[in-house]
């Protein structure tokens, strides 16, 4: 296994600049997913590992060496792609064994790894089926022993789970994470689904416009988000975000005042346009003091109730709460935060978060007196 590095890489094709300024180091050994919107970089990046595609400028690292121009068999990787590209004609043994054939490694040398790839992916009761005799799932597991078998320093993985089915994903993924941690290998996977990122990986690389806005564990970004694309790409529903200002020791928002510390902000907060950010788990829904708002959509998911709510300003957010527990459409409440669960955000396009920490800031809704 090694790590892997990229240095101020930049990627265009003609003039369409595919990604920029590109600084990431993978960890020896780490599990790190690539996760953004489609058009962000992330497969783009994966692929200028792989040697598919070569960058603009910058240097990519494996281990100690600058693989900038080394072909893909020389960079010591295997790459496990969304659309298996198993061979109809071969059977399960032929294709995870197809790599070693072409290094001209033969017979029970071959037969020996086929087989501990094959065990280790419970598919060795299956080495002499065919590829369209095999489940969705199957067939992901052979494309995962045709790259084990290789022994390569680094794993990518190009959103392999997509084709499957919810059940066969949430399956897969539980694989996944105990393949990793039986093997100990660098594994970089990118995906567009929150969920697998936020459950696999050690670490996300949060990718738009091709820059990553934020790369850190799965607790920091869904806590401690950098901007408001990431508040607003995490989570399901995403954070909340209410604009409004800044002014003394108060956010304001359609005329109510939320108290603000100011400590808990060094001298990053202004007054002035600002947007507040809060996840739906931390508001509680009441009556009397509080954020007026009035309850529009309440989805009930079996463990949880989905509640959409209008403010003042029409501005519409969303809380969790209790299933059991009865919300009328229609109906008027009072809207109260956790105060170690508020960000505030820079109203700029940029949309930075202003806390030094999320729970250095003291925060409260009330109404404006």
């Amino acid at each position: 296994m090694a790590n892997v590095t990229f240095r101020n890489v930049r990627k265009s094709f003609g003039e369409f600049v595919a990604l920029e300024e590109l600084d990431l180091h993978i960890n020896e050994g780490e599990f790190v997913a690539l996760l953004g919107p489609s058009g962000c970089g992330k497969s783009t990046t994966l692929r200028m590992l792989a040697g598919l595609e070569f960058p603009t400028s910058g240097e990519i690292m494996i281990g100690d060496r600058v693989v900038n121009d080394l072909a893909p068999g020389k960079r010591d990787i295997a790459m496990v792609f969304q659309s298996y590209a198993l061979y109809p004609h071969m059977s399960v043994g032929e294709n995870i064994g197809y790599p070693l054939k072409k290094r001209g490694i033969k017979g029970r040398e071959r037969d020996d790894a086929v087989q501990k790839a094959a065990e280790l992916l419970q598919l060795d009761a299956l080495l002499d089926r065919k590829p369209k005799q095999l489940s969705g799932g199957q067939q992901q597991r052979v494309a995962l022993g045709r790259a084990l078998v290789r022994d390569p320093q680094v794993f990518l993985l190009d959103e392999p789970l997509s084709n499957l089915d919810a059940k066969l994903r949430s399956y897969m993924r539980a694989e996944l994470i105990e393949l990793h941690r039986r093997l100990g290998k660098t594994m970089v996977y990118v995906t567009h689904d929150q969920l697998e990122a936020m459950t696999m990986a050690s670490r996300i690389a949060v990718m738009h416009g091709g820059r990553v806005q934020q790369f850190d564990t799965p607790d920091a970004i869904y806590n401690r988000p950098a901007n408001r694309f990431v508040a607003g790409f995490i989570g399901t529903p995403p954070m909340n975000q209410v604009e409004g200002t800044v002014e003394g020791g108060h956010f304001i928002t359609g005329g109510h005042k939320v108290p603000i510390d100011r400590s808990a902000y060094a001298d990053a907060l202004r007054d002035g346009p600002v947007v507040l950010g809060v996840r739906p788990e931390a508001i509680t829904i009441g009556k009397g003091e509080g954020l007026p708002a009035t309850v529009r959509l309440a989805e009930n998911t079996g463990h949880e109730t989905i509640v959409t709510l209008e403010l003042p300003d029409r501005t519409r957010i969303s809380a969790r709460v209790e299933a059991a527990r009865r919300l009328d459409v229609g109906h008027s409440v009072a809207l109260t935060f956790d105060p170690d669960a508020i960000h505030l955000f820079e109203a700029s396009a940029t949309g930075a978060r202003l806390n030094l920490d999320a729970k250095s800031a003291s925060v409260v809704s009330m109404r404006s007196k």
